[in-house]
């Protein structure tokens, strides 16, 4: 059950300076709601990536795909492609290819076996929805092209797509391994548009893993367990105003977002806790001791010890406007090296998963936008999807009810 804070707690207290400590040339306007805590919900921990048990293979069939609600995995890959042919044939080739290999694969035919905990997850682009395959009528309202946010620097190359196909798995090869089996298998009736490889820090020393900037990732969020929590926050039924056909899925959001890594670490360590409102080296909120604890904005409500302008203030203020804002977070971490300008390249695929995009999302983004933490982050690309609803049997296909008759 969430917890609200009746409290308001807009005011006029953002951080001091917090211009004057961004570095010349690296000044980033825009939110930043792929950073730790952007949806940090009052509920559950999720397991940490060394509590889950590894033995088995996660089931393919069940009324939802799994790699949304199945604990996170170490290794991720997110790819999208655009479908090649010009007909309503080319979709549902498309889809029986994704479901026999993805049926297959999972059941541990892939590298690594099943201790690999193999998901293979995937989605549909409001473009597949274009005329091409007279699916027009069959969009979902809430399935649009993701815009750009206040600073944003998208490229058109790494962003959007007609399919989106997320592979996870516990080791970098069985990914490896997927990907390379799933293009082949698709090679003439699909191509792919762009991919982001990522990967996730182990908890250290317990909790909470550890993001590219070194503060806890993830410390909490909507309770996976709950399938009435579930069905409120995530899942596409009667109630959502989603088309039939895509009952039992859900909406994703990818954004593939650049941290400047090298202003960040001149900051004091001090006012990297006042950006995000936690304490680095624990992950408690600054009116706690412990990363479970909930911030207290009811005992801080001038903002002294979290400010008004701080990461997780801003992105779960706790109101009753906004209990019902928040999706279901599993990002992961990404190192490309060095960028032409000698940069590191690194930062974060974000992912989220939720029933109303601009509900929960958009509307985080929103209180994100102009926060400090935006000055040290530029995101490049990504787009929105919606998940398909599962496969419930070996006869089953994907897409099967959004290309019915």
């Amino acid at each position: 059950m969430t917890d609200i804070d009746d409290r308001p707690t807009a005011g006029p207290n953002p951080l001091p300076g917090r211009r004057g400590f961004v570095l010349t040339g690296v000044g980033l306007a825009g939110a930043v709601a792929s950073a730790p805590d952007a949806f940090a919900a009052p509920v559950r921990r999720p397991e940490a990536a060394g509590e889950v048990a590894r033995e088995a293979a996660v089931p393919f069939h069940g009324p939802h795909q799994a790699g949304v609600v199945t604990p996170q995995q170490a290794f991720a890959a997110f790819v999208a492609f655009d479908v090649l042919a010009t007909d309503r044939g080319g979709p549902a080739a498309v889809f029986d290819v994704l479901t026999k290999r993805a049926r297959a694969l999972t059941a541990a035919s892939a590298q690594g076996g099943p201790d690999d905990r193999l998901t293979i997850t995937v989605g549909v682009g409001a473009s597949l929805f274009d005329g091409r395959f007279g699916l027009r009528s069959r969009r979902p309202a809430g399935l649009r092209t993701m815009p750009a946010f206040p600073g944003d620097d998208l490229d058109p190359d790494a962003c959007h797509g007609d399919l989106s196909v997320q592979v996870c798995a516990e080791h970098p090869d069985a990914v490896l391994g997927v990907m390379r089996d799933l293009q082949l298998a698709l090679r003439g009736a699909a191509a792919p548009r762009w991919r982001s490889d990522g990967f996730l820090n182990p908890p250290r020393p317990n909790g909470a893993p550890r993001s590219i900037v070194g503060f806890k990732d993830g410390i909490s969020r909507p309770d996976t367990t709950s399938e009435r929590e579930m069905d409120r926050v995530l899942w596409l039924g009667s109630r959502s105003g989603a088309p039939a056909w895509a009952w039992g899925g859900c909406y994703q959001v990818l954004r593939t977002t650049r941290l400047r890594v090298e202003a960040w670490d001149r900051l004091p360590v001090s006012e990297q806790e006042r950006a995000f409102g936690r304490n680095k080296a624990t992950g408690a909120p600054l009116t706690g001791t412990k990363e479970t604890d909930l911030p207290d904005y009811r005992s801080d409500p001038d903002g002294r010890k979290i400010s008004f302008d701080s990461h997780i203030r801003r992105a779960n203020p706790r109101t009753p406007e906004t209990a019902d804002s928040l999706p279901l977070r599993r990002s992961y971490n990404f190192d490309r090296g060095l960028a032409p300008d000698g940069a590191l390249d690194v930062g974060l695929n974000f992912c989220c998963y939720q029933q109303d995009i601009g509900r929960q999302f958009e509307a985080v983004q929103r209180r994100l936008d102009g926060e400090p933490l935006a000055d040290f982050t530029v995101t490049r690309g990504g787009g929105y999807f919606l998940v398909l609803p599962g496969v419930t049997d070996a006869k089953g296909k994907l897409g099967a009810s959004l290309l019915a008759d």
